[in-house]
Order: C-alpha cells, then sequence, then structure tokens
C-alpha cells in the first residue's frame, strides 16, 4: 500500500504522464526491479487504492445487520462506507476524486479502474450469496411442528418460499444459496467461493460451502449495485462539489440504489 500510495501522491503533485515508475519507486523507498515485481506498469500502481475501496464496500455489506433485506444492507454500506468521517475523511476523498479524474483523462488508468470495479461486482455477489445463505439458516431453523399444532410447518413453508426471496436471493430450485467472500486489498474481488445451502444446512456448516458460484440473479444485482456507487463517484469526481451533503457520493449512490428497491429479488425460473 505505500507503494500505491507514494504513486497516488506523484500522480497528483506532478500528472500522470510527468511521473515515471522509477520515480515511484524513489518515493516508496524501494528499488525499481523490485517495483516491477509487483506491477507491470506505473498505472497499476494505485490499483490497491481502487481495491481498498471496493474492499470496505463489500465488507460493509456482509457485516450489515441480518434483518436488513438486500436493498436495505446495500444502502447501510453505502451509508457505512461513502459518508465523509464514517468510511474514510474529507481529505481522503479529495485523493479519491483526482484518482478518479486521472483515470478519466488515461485510458491505462482507466483500464486498472475497470478492472478493479468488475472484480468488486464479483466479490459483492458473493457477499449477497453468504447473506442469502444466513436468511435461509435462520428460516431453516424455525421450530418444527408438534402433533397438537400442526400450523409452524406451514408458517416455516410460507417464510421460506416468501420472506427468503424478499430477505435474500433465492437459488434456481427456489432454495437460498449460501457463500462467503475473502477480498485482498490488492484485488478487490479475489474471493472464495462457496456450496449453497439446503434445507437441512445449518449457518456453522462452513465446510460445506466453498464451492458454489453466486447466481446469475445475484451476479445481475451486484452489478447493478456495483454500477449505482461507480457512477455515484465518479459523477462528483467531475464536479467541484464537496464530500458530504445532497451532492456528496452517499447521497448520489442512495438516489442511484433507488431503482434496487423494485427489483425481483428471487431467481427466475
Amino acid at each position: 500500500m505505500e507503494i500505491a500510495r507514494a504513486a497516488a501522491g506523484l500522480f497528483a503533485a506532478r500528472g500522470l504522464k510527468a511521473t515515471r515508475a522509477e520515480d515511484i519507486a524513489q518515493a516508496a523507498g524501494i528499488a525499481p526491479r523490485t517495483f516491477y515485481r509487483y506491477f507491470a506498469s506505473k498505472e497499476e500502481a494505485v490499483a490497491p487504492l481502487y481495491a481498498a475501496g471496493a474492499q470496505r464496500w463489500a465488507e460493509a455489506v456482509r457485516e450489515a445487520p441480518p434483518e436488513l433485506t438486500p436493498p436495505e444492507a446495500l444502502e447501510h454500506a453505502v451509508r457505512q462506507t461513502l459518508t465523509p468521517g464514517v468510511g474514510i475523511s474529507s481529505a481522503s476523498w479529495e485523493w479519491v476524486r483526482t484518482l478518479i479524474r486521472l483515470a478519466s483523462a488515461s485510458p491505462a488508468l482507466a483500464k486498472v479502474w475497470a478492472e478493479v470495479c468488475h472484480a468488486s461486482e464479483g466479490a459483492l455477489g458473493e457477499v449477497l450469496r453468504e447473506r442469502a445463505a444466513r436468511t435461509a439458516a435462520r428460516l431453516d431453523n424455525v421450530a418444527e411442528p408438534t402433533e397438537s399444532d400442526g400450523s409452524a410447518g406451514s408458517a416455516r413453508s410460507d417464510m421460506s418460499a416468501g420472506s427468503a426471496g424478499s430477505a435474500g436471493f433465492a437459488g434456481s430450485d427456489g432454495s437460498a444459496g449460501s457463500a462467503r467472500s475473502d477480498m485482498s486489498a490488492g484485488s478487490a474481488g479475489s474471493a472464495g467461493s462457496a456450496g449453497s445451502a439446503g434445507p437441512d444446512s445449518s449457518a456453522g456448516s462452513a465446510d460445506s460451502t466453498h464451492l458454489a458460484e453466486p447466481t446469475p440473479r445475484q451476479r445481475f444485482v451486484a452489478a447493478v449495485a456495483g454500477a449505482a456507487v461507480r457512477v455515484a463517484v465518479e459523477s462528483w469526481s467531475t464536479t467541484d462539489s464537496p464530500p458530504h451533503g445532497p451532492g456528496g457520493p452517499a447521497e448520489l449512490a442512495l438516489r442511484n440504489l433507488e431503482a434496487v428497491r423494485g427489483m425481483e429479488w428471487r431467481e427466475t425460473e
């Protein structure tokens, strides 16, 4: 991360064209050979900074209160990561603005930004799948019906069929899937995948949840949510508006995410 910060500082002070990879290496206190061991170009040196923001966003969705629906969890994550002083400082947001502006003017840097955004979509899809698995596990833990009262089974069935779709994602067969996401700061999307949790799965059966991929619906919603945040940050970066208030990234992203609230969250047959 020190190399990434050194690169960002030089890009902001000198401009992208006037900064060489050797300059970044010197500012970071490393040899040029060491720089090229980690990065193929000077533009790639800021990828960890781009990725760190994407990682915070996905982690905030994962850690959102479990009772929140997917749209609510996404909005919660926006407030936790894009609000100055809650996610990062206002001064850090000015660095973000500079880096995004540089990406819009440099095809090589734009490619790095696009790759990080794409990777973060995949990671977010797996986080959403993990939340769906937790929802399914809670529903599966509802008490079984007794001989004296068969209504519990009916209630459990109704919850599984209806609530799993609104509070999480359902699998293509109607059952909710599961996943875990482990994002590295350097890639923003090197997430581990997980297997689907069937009706008899429990929240603690982590060993059986490492093979499945996010469902098509989860991947789609992750792409839509990721675009909502990306467009908000990019739009804000073209202005001189402060990072807080109506014109800030958080408020812009929340407005964009309003479109997600009306989406169908269950898999279509």
